[in-house]
């Protein structure tokens, strides 16, 4: 999936790896914390739901991150990190996306809307998608004034799974770095905007890995959409 170096500071990899994953479980656990909090709010609680909010954004973002520094580090594809494509039902995959951003978008007041036909069947590693379209709507619920669309059709040969929000949009920069993901290019760090690219990068990888009939797939960033704000979109073949 990636050029690895493991091999020249084994013991220096195991450790990041190693601290990475007791991380991510400790922000596994202040996130489930919040969301149960958030979900439990009395009227007494209100002033502070902003704040919790959010916070369990943060926690998502941070437990989002090191999901995919350790899926790139067991190099997804390998018996380390199985890469299965199996079909899926649209509909399950979209309820399993739901069922982990309800409790944030309730507590920030934010519409998601459905455009998906949930029967449709189509062929991809479940929890690596469901991991992206989360990844997606946790940045879009970010930017976002008030509402969000998920859309999942087909259009000519690819399952297109779209996010779009009513925010500003993606600045001139990030749209920069998408196109450079889609051309197969790395971005680098962005300390003024404390963007490492690493959900992008991600993203484009696990597309890539998705491959039929020729075709492979892709991600792409835009702005417009159905409420003119950032469009995330992912194509599998």
């Amino acid at each position: 999936m990636m050029e690895d170096d493991h091999s020249s500071h084994p013991d220096l990899f195991m450790f990041l790896a190693s601290t990475a994953h007791d991380m991510k479980n400790s922000v596994s656990v202040l996130s489930g914390t919040l969301e149960s909090l958030l979900g439990k709010a009395d009227p007494a609680m209100q002033e502070a739901v902003p704040q919790m909010a959010h916070m369990l954004y943060q926690t998502k973002r941070l437990n989002d991150n090191l999901i995919q520094l350790l899926a790139l580090y067991k190099q997804v594809g390998t018996p380390a990190y199985p890469f299965e494509v199996q079909p899926q039902e649209v509909g399950q995959l979209v309820q399993q996306v739901i069922s982990a951003e309800r409790v944030l978008l309730q507590s920030k007041g934010i519409q998601l809307a459905l455009d998906v036909d949930p029967q449709q069947i189509w062929y991809f590693d479940e929890d690596l998608i469901i991991g992206l379209l989360c990844h997606a709507l946790n940045n879009a619920i970010n930017y976002t004034q008030d509402k969000i669309r998920l859309a999942i059709a087909e259009e000519d040969g690819y399952l297109v799974l779209r996010v779009e929000d009513n925010g500003r949009g993606y600045p001139p920069a990030m749209l920069a770095a998408g196109q450079a993901m889609l051309s197969g290019q790395r971005s680098g760090v962005n300390f003024r905007t404390n963007s490492t690219g690493l959900g992008l990068f991600f993203a484009s990888e696990v597309a890539r890995m998705h491959r039929a009939h020729g075709r492979t797939g892709s991600v792409s960033l835009e702005n417009g959409g159905a409420y003119g704000g950032g469009c995330f979109i992912l194509r599998l073949p």
